[in-house]
Order: C-alpha cells, then structure tokens, then sequence
C-alpha cells in the first residue's frame, strides 16, 4: 500500500518540513505492474503475498477490480502487508522508502504451488521487493519454459552475480538504477550506454532505462536508440515507471516489436504522471 506525502520539497536529512497532504493508495511495483495490464485489457496473474490485514484486503480487491487473478496471492498473519511511504514535491518528483512486510514471505514453495501459472504465461515480469533468492529461482524456470523475462530491478542493491541477469530478456532500471546494478556513476547519455553495456555483458539480452522527462534509452546487443518523452504537464511521477514496464510488456505480449513496445509504454506511462496516484492514474486502453 503507498502512502503518498503531498511536499513543497523533498526535504533533506536532518530537515523538517510541513507536508500539504496525505493519502493511501493501493501500490508496490508488481501490483501496478499487474493491475496496469489488467486495466489496458491484458490477462494477468499476480503471484505474491499480503498480510491478514485492511491494506492486504484491499489491495486484493483493487487487483480483483480489473480481472487480475490474485489466486497466487498468500495471505500472512504476523505480519504487515509491505507499504511505500512516497514523498511527492510540487514538480511530481518522488523519495520512496519501502517496508518489505509480506514481500519478504514469498518463498521458493510459493513458486512451485503457482508453477502452472508461469508454465501458461507468455511473459513473467519480476521486481526485487521479494527475496532475491526466489527472484533467480522463477527466472530459472522461466528461461527454462523459453518464456519473456522482464526485471525491473527495484529497489537495486548493488553486487548482484552476474549469473543473476543470465538470459533475463529485458531489464528495466531507471538511470539511478542503473548505476548501482553497474557499479559506476553516470552523468550523461553516452555513460548511460556504457552502463547498459555492462549490463549486457552479465547476460541481459536488451535494458531499457527510463529517463523520467527526458524519455528512456534501449541497449540491445545490435542496436542503441533514445526515445525522446512524450511531453505531459507532470503531476506525480509515481507508478510511471511500473506502468511503463506494464505497457511494454502488454504490447510485446501482442507481438509487437521491442520498438514499438517501447513507445506504447511511453504512452501509458504519459498519462500516469498526469494524474496523481499510483494505481488510480492508470489509463484504459480507450484513453490512450
């Protein structure tokens, strides 16, 4: 669940700041990711784990609300649905904070239970709020099935194996991302693309890093491009990226090109920063 804190600034450590607003919504990158899919009109199943409490409840239903199956979704006494405390300043911009809570519970077992729904699955997409540990073990089997993996590597820690990122079709870091997974600062476009490249050379087949305003960059080992932003009045940056990645993956799973797929994320992700919100800016697919 995110708990979004309406800001003048993100203010810096040691400050206090009077805050404009507070609100809940329902969040966490592999829930807007599914539910983002589920609203455009694509078939989706959501493996992971709520607490036994109000935020847990409703996160279920909300998934529930267009057509996600939440089947795979355990839920855990003892223990609190994972939460986002978000900062949003008045230029959109966001400070997240994550409490894992359920996220830490989901274990290999839990996998092995819903082995049949990535067995019928076109693509799997991942994010690194559950043990990294079970991140490997589904994209093991994935690869196996000769499924699309899809990572979005957040939140990023560094020194990850390289045998991690072994056959990962696509990964998905923003650029601050993408310095801590290749372990070096990047100042420019033309670092970016080194960074990208580093990333390739642990496995990943294609990385797609998203550059907030200023559009995103596809590495793949034949080709470089920059896709300039789509150009939208910003209001709330969260849930771009994760809506990016749900677009991306919807119009791949259609058969469309890396590039094209691409583009229609963008798309998606335009109308999100327009809106406040996390799950509730996500567009229909009649809106785009």
């Amino acid at each position: 669940m995110d708990i979004v804190l309406e800001t003048p600034r993100i203010p810096k450590a040691g400050e206090t700041i009077s805050g404009k607003n507070i609100m809940q919504a329902p969040g966490g990158k592999g829930a807007n990711q599914a539910y983002a899919i589920g609203k455009l009109g694509g078939k989706v199943e959501m493996i992971g784990a709520v607490g036994d409490d109000s935020f847990g409840y409703k996160l279920k239903a909300n998934l529930e609300s267009v057509g996600v199956s939440t089947v795979g979704v355990e839920t855990f006494s003892g223990e609190p649905t994972g939460q986002a405390y978000i900062a949003v300043d008045e230029e959109g911009e966001n400070s997240i904070i994550l409490i894992a809570g359920t996220n830490g519970m989901v274990t290999k077992d839990m996998i092995k239970k819903n082995l049949k729904k990535i067995q019928e699955s076109d693509i799997i997409i991942m994010q690194l709020e559950i043990p990294l540990e079970v991140v490997e073990y589904v994209k093991k089997l994935a690869v196996g099935l000769g499924k699309t993996v899809i990572v979005d590597p957040a939140p990023a820690v560094p020194n990850i194996p390289d045998s991690f990122w072994k056959g990962i079709d696509y990964i998905k870091p923003n650029e601050t991302e993408l310095e801590i997974l290749a372990g070096k600062e990047m100042k420019n476009l033309e670092q970016l693309k080194e960074g990208a490249r580093i990333m390739l050379e642990k496995g990943v087949k294609n990385v797609v890093v998203t550059l907030g305003g200023d559009g995103c960059l596809f590495v793949s080992a034949e080709k470089e491009e920059f896709f300039p932003a789509n150009k939208v009045k910003v209001v709330d940056t969260t849930a771009a990226g994760d809506s990016f990645t749900a677009g991306m993956a919807l119009a791949l799973s259609q058969g469309k090109t890396c590039e094209e797929a691409i583009a229609f994320g963008q798309k998606v992700s335009a109308i999100v920063v327009s809106r406040k919100g996390a799950q509730i800016s996500i567009p229909a697919m009649e809106e785009i």
